[in-house]
């Protein structure tokens, strides 16, 4: 498995040495997870949190999560920005069509990441940022290794730099429940999808 962490540590610390902040698209499933992650990458990007998230259900779930998104970066971060995007189930069935029986953790998770890691390297581009990354890696039930191979091939179709992680080690999952505590976040108990429910 390739040390996601080292790389991650030898870019920031290049940025940081540097004197000047990159800018970084960075995708959020969910307050929680990201508030580790703005933590870690704060000091070295001006980063736009994106919360992306099509695969959530229902929509009451969705606006949920959407707003303790927002809640978390206004009242405990500084100059980090946030978008929230309109709910739009439509575009994650659509994404996992064909895949809809397979087993939690199986391929249509993974054709979930990539739906939002390809939304997340095109608004990217899209919009100059010199970095994209996502929050995925910081649950221990996401294989980063997966999703940092996703953020890759989508780097390289998009031309434009993907920030690799995994943000769960240096007990960065902890710190992020210790950090999502004490700001009192609704901490969900499924992933987001209707499957993820049932399942």
């Amino acid at each position: 498995m390739k040390d996601f962490i080292k790389q991650a540590d030898a870019v920031k610390g290049e940025l940081i040495s540097g004197g000047k902040k990159a800018t970084m698209l960075l995708h959020s499933c969910c307050g929680p997870c990201s508030t580790y992650c703005i933590e870690y990458l704060a000091g070295a990007f001006n980063l736009t949190v994106l919360f992306y998230n099509p695969n959530i259900a229902p929509y009451e779930e969705y606006m949920r999560r959407a707003e303790e998104q927002q809640r978390y970066i206004r009242d405990f971060t500084s100059g980090v920005k946030c978008e929230i995007c309109d709910y739009r189930p439509e575009e994650f069935a659509s994404w996992v069509k064909g895949f809809e029986n397979c087993p939690e953790g199986g391929a249509r998770c993974e054709k979930c990441f990539e739906l939002r890691l390809d939304y997340c390297a095109r608004l990217a581009k899209e919009r100059g940022f010199d970095y994209f990354c996502t929050t995925l890696t910081v649950s221990p039930h996401k294989n980063a290794e997966l999703i940092n191979r996703i953020g890759q091939s989508k780097a390289q179709e998009y031309g434009v730099a993907f920030f690799p992680s995994d943000f769960k080690k240096k007990n960065g999952y902890l710190r992020s429940v210790e950090l999502a505590k004490a700001a009192s976040l609704y901490r969900q108990n499924y992933c987001g999808c209707a499957f993820s429910f049932r399942g």
